[in-house]
């Protein structure tokens, strides 16, 4: 059984803005294709860690597994927009502050 948190739904669309993101990546003209497609498997990794139990990783080693790999896309450039990769870099990121409790807002965590 699976609990809808806060938590839960910051780490859900983080890793569906970076599985979207290394899509696009992947699809694009003159674009890092490698870059895209780790970063397309990190991400559904990532997401695959909450629901199915036996990902050898934590979710926590694959979240910032998926930040390295989004700053990578980041810097490697290519012809797609970059408005995704920050957002799933942002989100990934408040969701990894949150998660370790470097910051504790009641009610979220």
């Amino acid at each position: 059984m699976i609990t809808l948190t806060w938590l839960l739904l910051i780490a859900l669309i983080g890793g569906v803005l970076a599985l979207i993101d290394g899509i696009w990546r992947i699809r694009a003209r003159g674009g890092s294709t490698v870059v895209g497609v780790i970063e397309v498997i990190v991400a559904a990794l990532f997401l695959l860690s909450f629901f199915v139990p036996g990902i050898p990783w934590g979710s926590l080693v694959l979240g910032v597994a998926t930040i390295i790999a989004l700053v990578v896309a980041l810097f490697a450039g290519g012809r797609t927009g970059r408005g995704v990769t920050v957002a799933a870099l942002v989100v990934l990121a408040v969701w990894v502050v949150l998660v370790n409790q470097w910051l504790v807002i009641p009610g979220v965590n």
